[in-house]
């Protein structure tokens, strides 16, 4: 995966902020550049969605949603009785981790673009399904036992028309009604530049999660395992659960990416309404500072090696 050139430009960006390099990203061209990603990943699964049959995707997605539901209730009690964290922070790491980095599954597609696989259009749809129930777990175990209220009407506003959801959705709606035919002539744009801009992005994600690393450092070895060993754990539910569903090698890998993946986007923000006692540091520091980086360089591979295995012994 290291030889993966936008991998490297990740690998560029974290030397170049750990050498306190004084190379920057411009907020606005960052801005371009993940608006361009979100975009091209919805457009590209609306368009291979209008190829799907809809109705046999129903039981098959409502089994990725109930298992997804696990994650976060798996992480908060190993966060809060093994890590000694307080409900908030236990909470708000939880529902992270639940749901999902568009940026990384973008990786996970690469990679499979690299080894010329295929795999089911509808995972875009899951991408934009999973940002949702981890958050409102993740707020619900923070509220439970407290009393406290909840500005649910803020929260879901966030939660459907931030930045990330909202332009996922659209791009899968455009994909989805225009169809194969129709896009074609935006391919060029959004097929063809796709890796470019995606190289681009991930040389700032570097940037920035070098600086993350200090604040998860400081809060000790714990919640750096966690980091590593969650999501794990979540790839190994999604890599069963896509082998039971029939799913494509490549499908799976994107299934296990999804639930192997934390969010920096998405989640913060709606955390920092719902729960502003939690401290972000923990929470964008274990996800972007070290979950990220591990999936990007070890984790997507060692998914799909897994992924490999399990298709050869079970046919």
């Amino acid at each position: 995966m290291v030889s993966e050139p936008v991998v490297l430009f990740f690998l560029l960006g974290a030397i170049a902020g750990l050498a306190k390099s004084d190379l920057k990203i411009p907020m606005a061209v960052y801005e371009a550049l993940s608006i361009f990603l979100l975009l091209a990943i919805g457009l590209h699964g609306g368009v291979k969605l209008a190829e799907s049959e809809l109705v046999p995707l129903l039981l098959p997605g409502l089994a990725v949603l109930v298992v997804a539901a696990f994650i976060p209730l798996i992480a908060f009690p190993v966060l809060r009785w093994v890590g000694r964290m307080t409900r908030a922070d236990s909470a708000s790491i939880a529902g992270h981790y639940g749901s999902v980095s568009v940026v990384t599954f973008s990786v996970a597609v690469a990679y499979l673009a690299q080894r010329g696989l295929d795999y089911e259009g509808h995972m875009i749809v899951f991408l934009v399904l999973l940002e949702i129930p981890a958050i409102v777990i993740g707020i619900l175990l923070a509220k439970a036992g407290t009393g406290g209220g909840t500005r649910w009407g803020k929260t879901l506003h966030e939660v459907f028309f931030g930045k990330s959801v909202f332009l996922l959705i659209g791009g899968l709606l455009i994909g989805y009604l225009a169809g194969p035919e129709n896009i074609e002539p935006l391919e060029p744009m959004f097929w063809d530049l796709f890796k470019g801009v995606l190289a681009l992005f991930l040389l700032e994600m570097g940037l920035v999660a070098s600086s993350r690393i200090a604040e998860v450092r400081s809060y000790g070895v714990f919640l750096v395992a966690f980091a590593i060993v969650m999501p794990v754990v979540a790839a190994l539910l999604g890599i069963v659960l896509g082998w039971g569903l029939g799913m494509s090698l490549g499908g799976t890998l994107l299934l296990a990416t999804l639930y192997a993946s934390a969010s920096y986007i998405a989640a913060p923000a709606a955390m920092r309404i719902a729960v502003p006692e939690a401290n972000p540091a923990l929470s964008i520091g274990a996800s972007l500072g070290v979950t990220f980086p591990f999936n990007i360089f070890v984790g997507v591979p060692l998914y799909f090696w897994l992924a490999e295995q399990l298709y050869a012994v079970g046919g």
